[in-house]
């Protein structure tokens, strides 16, 4: 009983997770990645300071726009489909009851059975029933669309704040260094805890991110230093 609550309670979780991890991700890939290409430019601390607060507010109003036009966009095609499977419940309900036990026998039960949970699922709620198990909407999965746009903005603020409070704290001949090492490190974090979170293999969560992070610095890094010697 408790290992499904625990799985359950996960589940719960995937929406504003998702969001929250793919913001402090960007917060830190994008913002680190700006830092080095600035530093790589030899740009002042200042500059460096200013293009980053400027793309941690960007990317922050970017990213809780994004998600919320996204998720609302499901939300809305939810609500379609909720509305559609109302009115076939109103037109033709023994169809509607047809197709739900149709569904249970598919997934075991025999017919006799199947009809019988059928009966009582709709005359409980016909709606929610078809709403879970026909199209796939539950409420731990339901489309939020601020909470999502919310969880992404504070992320990205955050994990934007990281490579910044390097640059307040380290020499500048360590900048990069200190950048680039310490949001791998950061990135690594991050990709254990959404796995662990998730369920999912830490190790893999870890690597996975790290790598893409690396390669996004490291290219960034090689940009703004062929700008710096051209200028």
């Amino acid at each position: 009983m408790s290992r499904r609550h625990s799985e359950r309670h996960r589940t719960s979780r995937m929406s504003w997770l998702r969001a929250a991890v793919l913001g402090a991700n960007d917060g830190i890939v994008s913002t680190a990645s700006l830092v080095l290409g600035v530093a790589a430019a030899h740009g002042t601390r200042q500059n460096i300071l200013v293009a980053g607060i400027a793309g941690l507010v960007a990317g922050a109003m970017s990213m809780a726009a994004g998600e919320y036009v996204s998720v609302h966009s499901q939300a809305d095609s939810e609500q379609a489909d909720l509305a559609r499977e109302q009115h076939e419940l109103e037109t033709d309900a023994a169809g509607e009851h047809k197709e739900l036990a149709a569904i249970y026998v598919g997934r075991g039960l025999d017919a006799a059975l199947a009809r019988q949970v059928a009966e009582q699922l709709m005359a409980h709620d016909a709606l929610d029933a078809h709403a879970r198990d026909e199209l796939g909407i539950t409420e731990a999965l339901k489309a939020r669309p601020l909470q999502a746009a919310g969880a992404s903005a504070l992320s990205f603020a955050v994990g934007a704040a990281l490579p910044l409070l390097m640059v307040l704290l380290v020499p500048a001949a360590a900048l990069l260094g200190a950048v680039f090492g310490t949001s791998l490190v950061f990135l690594a974090m991050l990709g254990a805890l959404a796995a662990h979170t998730g369920g999912a293999k830490i190790s893999t969560g870890a690597l996975r991110i790290s790598f893409w992070g690396a390669l996004a610095m490291a290219i960034t890094a090689g940009v703004g230093s062929l700008f710096g010697v051209g200028g």
